[in-house]
């Protein structure tokens, strides 16, 4: 069984009540990095376990759960890009790994969907993230939703519940995931071997999973050398920094930038901080001559980078404009 997270306790409490009478549709909803997946995978294993426990989570013993553990359940399906499946491999073909859901992974639940259970119980399908679904995937996802199938679960996970069809939200029950806080989720990261906790989770806004992540990926040292190099402008090297940064993914670029955009503005207008605790006596300083007109103006970029970022052909370009501005902006 799939690790239950601290945060997360409430959740399988509630989760536990829907058993007695579940819906045909739940979407579990809520911000990135704070363990919906695994909830939605540990509630689709409990349902299916042959013997549950009091709490009535997944025994991890019978042999339903060592099919769902070993991913060849009959009973189960799981619908996620082809880039998740993978996890940064190349497919067969050689293609770079699609991000999205198609409508054939849709359509091949047809003959799931109208089979019998293995096990003579229920069938769940987890669809992640659900907002991956293409236009043509959704809508044929809809018609399931609209004529549900008899003893079929639809566990749908979304980082941004806004982009499915209003007619796909509408005929699930909506099931908003807790976020985290800061107390058990430190804690946590500090079990996982995170040097920083406070300020792991602070830079990750506040999502544990993605807090690891970063810590454990050569962009959180990128992160610390583009935070030296912001928090004086007058210095800062355009060119080098743009260059040093090229290899790291450009939306991730971005979003420090936004971080920091974040709390520069409210320093400037509300005195507290949100993502860099550490920093507050720089950022204090770094804002008294900045104008509170040209920091909106720098977050408005930043929003408009943040869309652009997954299609810039050259990214050192694409540095190189974003931090002129953001020199100019702060030293005029």
């Amino acid at each position: 069984m799939k690790h239950i997270y601290p945060w997360q306790k409430s959740d399988m409490e509630r989760l536990r009540d829907l058993r007695k009478r579940p819906p045909h549709a739940i979407l579990f909803k809520g911000k990135s990095g704070i363990g919906k997946f695994d909830l939605a995978m540990n509630f689709a294993q409990s349902l299916l376990c042959q013997q549950p426990d009091e709490a009535e989570l997944a025994c991890g013993k019978c042999p339903s759960c060592h099919w769902f553990e070993h991913q060849s359940h009959p009973d189960f399906r799981l619908l996620q890009p082809e880039a998740l499946s993978l996890n940064g491999q190349e497919s067969e073909s050689g293609k770079k790994p699609s991000k999205l859901i198609s409508v054939e992974q849709v359509r091949s639940l047809a003959d799931f969907v109208g089979l019998s259970a293995h096990q003579g119980g229920r069938r769940v399908i987890v669809i992640h993230p659900a907002e991956a679904m293409n236009t043509n995937a959704a809508n044929a996802l809809l018609k399931n939703l609209e004529e549900p199938p008899l003893g079929v679960l639809f566990i749908l996970v979304s980082h941004r519940p806004q982009q499915l069809l209003p007619t796909i939200r509408s005929r699930c029950l909506s099931f908003a995931v807790s976020a985290p806080d800061a107390a058990s989720a430190a804690r946590w990261l500090k079990e996982q071997g995170v040097k920083n906790p406070a300020d792991a989770l602070a830079a990750s806004g506040f999502a544990p999973l993605l807090a690891v992540q970063q810590d454990q990926q050569l962009g959180s040292e990128e992160r610390e050398k583009l935070l030296r190099a912001v928090r004086q402008p007058v210095a800062l090297d355009v060119f080098s920094l743009a260059e040093s940064m090229q290899k790291i993914e450009q939306v991730l670029v971005v979003q420090w930038l936004q971080q920091w955009s974040y709390d520069l503005n409210a320093m400037k207008l509300a005195g507290r901080l949100r993502y860099h605790p550490g920093e507050e006596a720089a950022i204090r300083k770094l804002v008294e001559s900045v104008e509170p007109l040209n920091l909106a103006r720098l977050q408005k970029l930043l929003l408009t980078a943040k869309r652009e970022a997954h299609h810039t052909l050259n990214p050192k370009l694409f540095f190189e404009s974003l931090l002129l501005v953001y020199r100019r902006l702060m030293l005029e």
